[in-house]
């Protein structure tokens, strides 16, 4: 006999009823019991679908930053502006930016969360840039030698380290200097 079927309504109450709750409390204070009584449902129903608090803020983060960021239109300075302009919108305008920096934390400490994240968010995330990064080189617009890894790091850097610490507002023009300086770099 099957199991039964994963109800997509059901998740998506949960995701709207977690993201609520994480603008509402924060990261820390979040409970599964009080996203379970938001979305009008019990707590074991969340449960079969998350092992965790930390799981299910996982999708919320996924949910907010979009996984298929990068286009590939053949103009790999808006394609990578857009990405990065994307990113810093979800960073800065969603409750992400008190989200990430404790749920990163966790990550550390945690090697199934920290796969779960880089499965569930960092690994598509990054190849779609990746693939407009490819589709430049075959274009002949960038670099074949360009050490990919490092530049779909150095691309994204500046952004996430503001956001993790702070310390700088996280504008508009992070984006065109983030992609400026990396296209310098690489571009022929």
């Amino acid at each position: 006999m099957a199991g039964r079927t994963r109800d997509d309504r059901i998740d998506a109450a949960v995701l709207i009823a977690a993201r609520e709750e994480l603008d509402e409390v924060g990261y820390a204070d979040l409970s599964i019991g009080r996203v379970a009584a938001r979305a009008g449902l019990h707590r074991p129903a969340i449960y079969r679908r998350w092992p965790s608090k930390r799981h299910l803020v996982i999708d919320v983060v996924a949910d907010l930053l979009g996984l298929q960021p990068t286009p590939d239109t053949g103009d790999l300075r808006a394609d990578l502006t857009h990405a990065m302009r994307s990113l810093i919108a979800a960073l800065r305008d969603t409750s992400l930016h008190r989200v990430l920096p404790a749920l990163v934390a966790d990550l550390a400490g945690d090697a199934r969360l920290r796969a779960h994240f880089l499965a569930t968010i960092f690994e598509p995330r990054r190849q779609t840039t990746a693939i407009a990064l490819r589709s430049a080189v075959e274009r002949g617009e960038v670099d074949p030698g360009i050490d990919l890894d490092f530049v779909l790091d150095a691309v994204a850097a500046p952004i996430y380290y503001r956001a993790l610490f702070g310390h700088l507002p996280l504008s508009d023009e992070l984006a065109g200097q983030s992609v400026e300086v990396v296209l310098r770099a690489i571009t022929r």
